[in-house]
């Protein structure tokens, strides 16, 4: 179980499925909490309008117009599609305190959520998110 919430992923696969069903650029971030290399992620500069879900599990995660345009190289929202759509916990793996952000559903990594940067947004929080965590899924 996750320490932080002590709810099991809806979604429990092998790493071995996991694999299997992730391209290996997708497995390194997802699965093992990588991080793509700043904007060359297919998200970073869409404007398309629709909902972000998770690219492992398929839960909808982030709607477009949340995002905004934070220039720091990944895909920003300032805020998820709701509160429970994922899950927040402190990551100190680079030696500094930051927290991650993970889908809810299949706890897979998503990228960190960050406060205080002095954006203009509603909650004043940037989920920086990688685009190879997100499947856009455009409105009709």
């Amino acid at each position: 179980m996750d320490p932080v919430t002590d709810q099991p992923p809806q979604v429990v696969k092998s790493d071995a499925e996991w694999r299997e069903q992730l391209s290996p650029a997708e497995y390194q971030v997802l699965r093992k909490a990588g991080t793509e290399r700043p904007f060359t992620g297919e998200y970073t500069d869409t404007k398309t309008s629709g909902v972000y879900s998770c690219r492992a599990c398929g839960a909808e995660l982030f709607r477009s117009d949340t995002k905004f345009e934070s220039h720091c190289g990944w895909p920003s929202f300032f805020t998820p599609l709701a509160g429970e759509a994922v899950i927040e916990r402190v990551d100190t793996s680079l030696g500094m305190k930051r927290v991650e952000v993970v889908c809810a559903t299949c706890h897979s990594h998503l990228g960190h959520v960050f406060e205080g940067e002095g954006y203009a947004t509603p909650t004043d929080l940037r989920y920086c998110i990688n685009s190879i965590s997100l499947r856009l899924e455009p409105d009709a």
